[in-house]
């Protein structure tokens, strides 16, 4: 069967709709005030990357369209999609205005340039000549300057504005520097319980006249406003007299002159200096120009201060200790007792970094491969992988260098790596490798045992602790096996490896899953149960989304939980009655992906680094893993039906994507982040799951002390596509 127009949900609406419920959690009452503002900055920071990936592809259709004189329906949806950007900015700004007045409830004040006291502005005056000013460095607009080459994606600017009677104006642009200063400043206050806060902008704004006066001749000077983002796309031809890396540095260079994609202005700007932007950036009409308030770089509100009471915030939670690693000399004498399965951030990431200390200089290892997509800034792992090589163990790191918006990072990580004489490889130039795998071989009896990893989220601490993901470890010698045959696939990949358990992309992953759907499909039809749980962060593949349709028609329940894009009908009598779809937004990212098969009653569940996206399926390289343990296997199961009892925090994705909460009736209220920590930590302690009941799963958050924090959450921690 084919997914025709009416069955389907353009990938760029439903990424909306997923934005939409990030916002819905800025304007829940019963999250905390400081995490709703935090939430702001995470909607605006998703619709960055939105207009820089999701927009620029539409452009560049509509312009191949035009081009070849075609219609794809690609300005269709542009359209739309702009349009329902702008009703949710009205929203965003109603959101915002609402929760300062909370703010000052809380006798927390954002405040400008206008509404502070003379004494604080004295403060301000002295902190900016202090600790702003020699960070400013404005640019004099000029027909010698290239606008368009100069203004920087990650940053917003002042436009500023130097008038004298009746002279043509002289304009400048101001970068305001948030990587060396922090963007909200706190103010002295003569009442102490009064915590005010000032925004860098508006600082700078006062010290306008520090800046310029004695430069410049002017009687007014005042300061707007902007932001642009460009199209995050890149050409990666490559050329034979260049390296991979070289090729990569210089296709960051393109992506840094790429042409605008969004221009976002303060609505009071004057509409001569509009329209002199407008045109020094080469703005067309179908170009995405939005007028809007005085701040445009609202991402920063990730890390919104609380300078209030404690509660307006996630109280901290200890990530959990695992019993099994816990109850072993080393990491390998647990992993090999039995497979152990970790859950990010409940579980601590520290298990998977001892695994690579203990490797580095354990007489016994003799090798150690592992591919990195994103690590942290300060990364342990790296750090691991080097004393490895300087203990004369032989290291493979697989670097991906195309990792969207961090290839200059892995870049560099492959520099110091490379230094310190670990083999570095930038796997297929044609493919993104987007697995989660690691392997530790070790000389045990003689004999070569290996220790693998296979997980759904990236090697990285400081996202481990907001994103929600399953690692496996195992050492199953057909598993470790199969995972080495992996990295022997990326070195040489005209060889073809032949995979008994694992799911590969772009091997075997979309026929095995194809044949388990239809697995499911004949045992309906034959009258068994039939049934398909399914978690992945996107559901967008047409050809699984047939599938799943046809299943519903044959009779399969079919229960998901997709986070971020669904491009699926649920509910369409004669079509999918039998598919039902929830969503879950809260304080931590849910990142893992999910497969259930009932298999006539000899259950499959699988984890994956792979979303049912054409890309994940045919275009990188994934890795799925069965779950082996029937221990694990019902411990993602029991996790998995708690986020189906969600009552406060999932939503239901219908075949319009209205973004109604999950209607509570007289059901306890279940919120599922708090849940399943409250099942882990008891599973962790031996207390058999059995005695965990619903009633023990329904806390009000607030309770008890066994609460879920975003934990530190930066500007690389989006609730986005990655």
């Amino acid at each position: 069967m084919k997914t025709d127009a009416m069955n389907w949900i353009p990938k760029e609406i439903s990424w909306l709709s997923f934005n939409e419920r990030v916002l819905q959690e800025a304007q829940n009452e019963s999250v905390p005030l400081i995490e709703r503002v935090r939430f702001l900055g995470i909607y605006s920071s998703n619709q960055d990357e939105f207009f820089k990936v999701k927009i620029a592809e539409l452009k560049r259709s509509v312009l191949i369209d035009e081009e070849n004189g075609t219609d794809r329906g690609s300005k269709a949806i542009l359209k739309e999609a702009l349009n329902r950007v702008k009703q949710l900015s009205i929203v965003f700004d109603k959101t915002y205005q609402t929760l300062l007045q909370e703010l000052a409830s809380h006798s927390i004040y954002l405040l400008d340039e206008t509404q502070i006291t003379p004494d604080q502005k004295v403060w301000v005056k002295k902190y900016f000549k202090d600790n702003v000013l020699k960070h400013i460095s404005p640019v004099i607009l000029s027909e010698s300057v290239d606008l368009i080459a100069f203004l920087k994606d990650k940053y917003t600017y002042l436009a500023v504005e130097m008038l004298k009677d009746d002279q043509k104006p002289q304009y400048a642009l101001i970068e305001i520097p948030t990587d060396k200063v922090e963007r909200f400043i706190q103010v002295p206050s003569a009442n102490r319980r009064d915590k005010v806060l000032m925004i860098l902008d508006n600082v700078i704004r006062i010290g306008l006249d520090d800046i310029f006066r004695g430069l410049f001749d002017y009687t007014k000077i005042k300061a707007y406003s902007i932001k642009m983002n460009r199209d995050a796309e890149y050409d990666l031809t490559s050329q034979l007299d260049r390296s991979f890396v070289e090729n990569m540095s210089n296709s960051l260079k393109q992506r840094l002159i790429a042409m605008p994609v969004r221009f976002a202005y303060d609505k009071d700007m004057p509409r001569d200096m509009v329209r002199f932007l407008l045109k020094e950036l080469s703005m067309k009409d179908f170009d995405s120009v939005m007028d809007g308030g005085r701040y445009h770089n609202f991402k920063d509100f990730i890390g919104f201060p609380n300078v209030g009471r404690d509660y307006l915030e996630n109280s901290k939670l200890p990530a959990l200790s695992s019993k099994d690693f816990e109850a072993s000399n080393n990491i390998f004498e647990a992993i090999k007792r039995n497979d152990i399965l970790l859950y990010y951030p409940y579980h601590s990431f520290r298990y998977f970094t001892e695994l690579l200390r203990q490797a580095s200089y354990d007489p016994s290892v003799t090798s150690i491969k592992i591919n990195i997509y994103r690590v942290a800034r300060n990364s342990r792992v790296i750090d691991s992988l080097i004393d490895a090589a300087n203990n004369g163990k032989n290291v493979t790191v697989v670097v991906e260098l195309k990792a969207r918006f961090d290839e200059e990072n892995n870049i560099q990580w492959a520099n110091r790596l490379t230094d310190a004489g670990v083999k570095v490889l930038f796997g297929v130039p044609s493919l993104k490798i987007h697995s989660k795998l690691c392997i530790v071989t070790r000389i045990e009896n003689d004999k070569h045992v290996r220790y693998a990893h296979i997980g759904t989220g990236n090697f990285n601490e400081k996202t481990a602790k907001i994103y929600t993901d399953f690692a496996l470890f195992t050492a199953n010698e057909e598993l470790a096996g199969e995972v080495e045959n992996v990295f022997e696939f990326i070195e040489y990949p005209y060889i073809r490896p032949n995979f008994k358990h694992l799911l590969v992309s772009p091997i075997n992953s979309r026929n095995n899953i194809y044949s388990l759907i239809d697995n499911e499909i004949n045992n309906a039809k034959a009258g068994f149960k039939a049934q398909i749980i399914l978690k992945v962060n996107n559901l967008v593949d047409k050809g699984l989304i047939a599938r799943l349709y046809a299943a519903s028609q044959a009779g399969v329940e079919i229960k998901m939980i997709i986070r971020g894009m669904c491009s699926l009908r649920p509910g369409v009598k004669g079509l999918s009655e039998n598919i039902s779809v929830i969503s879950i937004v809260d304080r931590y990212l849910e990142h893992p992906r999910v497969m259930f098969f009932y298999n006539n009653g000899n259950t499959k569940l699988y984890i994956s680094s792979a979303d049912w996206m054409t890309r994940n399926l045919d275009y990188r390289i994934e890795v799925g893993t069965p779950i082996l343990s029937p221990i694990l296997k019902q411990r993602i199961l029991d996790i998995i039906d708690i986020q189906f009892k969600d009552t406060m925090k999932a939503r239901v994705i219908d075949q319009d994507q209205v973004n109604e909460y999950v209607k509570r009736g007289n059901r306890r209220k279940i919120r599922s982040q708090i849940a399943i920590y409250d099942y882990l930590q008891a599973v962790e302690s031996g207390i058999n799951k059995e005695a965990i009941t619903e009633e023990s799963l329904a806390q009000e958050p607030g309770s008890s002390d066994t609460q879920i924090t975003t934990d530190e959450i930066a500007n690389d921690v989006t609730i986005n596509n990655k």
